[in-house]
């Protein structure tokens, strides 16, 4: 029976004894109903994780001891950075979720003219919070260890001014002449950004914004796809293509 795996905000160390309060003890607790001497796995975004035993319950807290780390080779060798335009709501956590899943490595929400949503100020941070928690408990499913960063969202303009020039750039486009995955195999130590626009798609100041930023438009083929559903492709096809989605698992 496959253990459950917990994400702990607090760095661990081999043979410690870890505290969980919150949401992740009441999970423990309440949801999975596990007795003490139940035995878990705790990440915490490091890289290892651990096995760990239930030593004692209350009603808010769990306490467990640890013991060796393990490092599993869960984690893409392949960098993807995904500037996500913002969509709303369960759509954008799916998007979060998906590409979390498929090993992406930071996520970069981004706000359009044409996108639905509008944020500012403490709301941007609550939705950046939220989407972190989205993408830890995609790590806690699917065996990741370490967890991809999400940004606070910011108008696309301004994310476009800030990257770094470390590796390819492409623009989806259901118009694109080139399809994703078409290229040369990137550099090793090379990271790929992927930008896909939100339900409104780009505006013509935006997609020339981005050209002028460096992104080639490609594309996902001759349907036009929700951007939802376009995160996880092109997760899927970069891995299948250059990563480690052929390589096995379930």
């Amino acid at each position: 029976m496959r253990r459950s795996r917990i994400f702990s905000s607090e760095s661990l160390g081999d043979r410690a004894r870890v505290t969980l309060g919150g949401d992740r003890a009441r999970y423990l607790t309440r949801v999975l109903r596990l007795p003490v001497g139940a035995e878990v796995t705790l990440f915490d975004g490091s890289g290892p994780e651990w096995p760990a035993v239930i030593t004692r319950m209350g009603r808010d807290r769990v306490e467990l001891a640890l013991g060796e780390a393990q490092t599993p080779h869960r984690d893409s060798p392949l960098s993807l950075r995904l500037l996500q335009g913002v969509s709303r709501g369960e759509r954008m956590d799916y998007a979060v979720q998906k590409a979390t899943e498929l090993g992406v490595h930071s996520i970069l929400p981004v706000l359009t003219r044409h996108g639905v949503v509008r944020l500012d100020g403490p709301q941007a941070e609550k939705k950046r919070r939220h989407w972190q928690d989205v993408a830890v408990s995609a790590c806690e499913q699917s065996g990741r260890c370490r967890v991809p960063d999400v940004q606070r969202p910011a108008a696309l303009t301004s994310v476009l001014a800030g990257l770094p020039q470390d590796g390819p750039r492409w623009r989806l486009d259901p118009a694109g002449k080139q399809p994703l995955g078409g290229d040369p195999a990137p550099p090793g130590q090379a990271i790929i950004t992927v930008l896909i626009g939100p339900e409104g798609g780009f505006d013509e100041a935006e997609a020339d914004a981005a050209t002028s930023a460096g992104f080639a438009v490609r594309s996902l083929g001759p349907r036009v796809l929700r951007t939802e559903t376009a995160a996880a492709a092109v997760m899927a096809v970069l891995q299948a293509r250059w990563g480690d989605l052929s390589s096995g698992g379930d």
